[in-house]
């Protein structure tokens, strides 16, 4: 969604205690002047996050040299996303080239005033907010954003066209059909089919023994378990909607599903 130039929305500072991946730190008023600024609030066990992966690090790549600055805020959805162990593994694992501010307490996250992952915020030079979006899509309206952002700096430079969409399902316009909803452990526990002992926690069941089960029911393009605990390294699996505990303390936290991908004309 865009938002008039002439608004008076700025982009809060960070808080001068917060970690940084891939840069020492950022703050806002030294971008003023010669940068637009994305700010990406994510999840790395948040598939909806991941998926919009690959058009932030294309917008890095693509923009970053002419005045775009890329920040990821890491806010978790899940109680192993507090571990900054765990989210510099997956910064790396993921390849993601940008900064990566982490937000354990979500302080940003109510800083933003946002609403879901992925959330993204649009700042122009003067940190004004000038676009804002929650959730996947509007892949090529962020980056036409972006593109007068830049111009805005430097009328001069030559921008490429916007990125085709990566996934059918990303086509402007295209209609989906909704989806079974998330599961949401241990809240919604009684959701699932559980063979076995598994014990409610924080924000998850847990195997009591190895062979444990849970099993949902769902309507979906595609399932994912949320997981951590025992060996396993957290973060969502793509699943058949069944988990098996291969030894005591897998946590389950949680089923995350994708809606279908739109049929093709022949």
């Amino acid at each position: 969604m865009r938002v008039p130039p002439d608004n008076e929305i700025l982009a809060p500072e960070f808080a001068p205690e917060l970690e940084w991946l891939n840069v020492a730190f950022l703050r806002v008023d030294k971008l003023l002047g010669r940068s637009a600024i994305l700010v990406e609030f994510w999840d790395f066990a948040r598939v909806n996050s991941l998926r919009t992966l690959s058009y932030l690090k294309a917008w890095h790549e693509r923009y970053s040299p002419l005045g775009l600055r890329v920040i990821g805020v890491h806010t978790p959805g899940y109680s192993f996303g507090r571990d900054s162990t765990a989210v510099a593994q997956a910064v790396e694992r993921l390849e993601i080239p940008y900064a990566v501010v982490l937000d354990p307490a979500a302080g940003v996250w109510r800083r933003y005033g946002n609403k879901g992952w992925p959330g993204r915020f649009l700042f122009d030079r003067r940190a004004r907010l000038r676009h804002v979006h929650f959730g996947e899509g509007e892949y090529i309206e962020t980056e036409l954003a972006i593109h007068e952002l830049l111009l805005e700096i430097d009328l001069e430079i030559e921008l490429p066209a916007p990125l085709d969409p990566i996934r059918p399902e990303d086509v402007p316009g295209v209609l989906l059909e909704p989806q079974t909803a998330d599961v949401v452990l241990p809240r919604d526990r009684e959701r699932l089919e559980l063979v076995r002992d598994w014990t409610d926690g924080e924000d998850f069941i847990e195997a009591r023994d190895a062979g444990a089960a849970a099993e949902v029911s769902f309507s979906a393009g595609a399932a994912y378990a949320v997981l951590s605990g025992a060996d396993l390294e957290p973060g969502a699996y793509k699943s058949d909607g069944r988990v098996v505990a291969e030894t005591p303390g897998v946590r389950l936290h949680g089923f995350q599903f994708l809606p279908r991908a739109p049929a093709t004309e022949a």
